[in-house]
């Protein structure tokens, strides 16, 4: 069982930064595209920003030159650094892991628990 232990949400003022934690636990033979999503009240999840394995990133246009996403592959934790956070940032962030158990086995996607994220104006 693979579980995606997230950290880092909370309450912050408009400009201010936080950073998000997601810690993904469980025998994983491979951890392939992790990735952020965010969900407002009565929306959909909706993307914020993802990173493969190989390194290659992509990031909703909202948050772009704001918001970094990164890897520790070893640790098979992915970050978001949220700078020049806005009142409309704020929503319930979700971590993504998409990931493989065995080498022949298919791929397997994960959510976190979901961390709320509030900026105050």
């Amino acid at each position: 069982q693979v579980q995606l232990v997230e950290s880092g949400g909370g309450l912050v003022q408009a400009g201010g930064s936080l950073r998000l934690s997601c810690a993904a636990s469980g025998s994983i033979f491979s951890m392939n595209t992790m990735a952020w999503y965010r969900q407002f009240p009565g929306k959909q999840r909706e993307l914020v920003a993802a990173r493969t394995s190989g390194g290659n990133t992509n990031y909703a246009d909202s948050v772009k030159g704001r918001f970094t996403i990164s890897r520790d592959n070893a640790k098979n934790t992915v970050y978001l650094q949220m700078n020049s956070l806005k009142p409309e940032d704020t929503a319930v962030y979700y971590c993504n892991a998409a990931y493989r158990l065995r080498w022949y086995g298919e791929e397997i996607t994960s959510w976190g628990q979901g961390t709320q994220v509030t900026v105050s104006s």
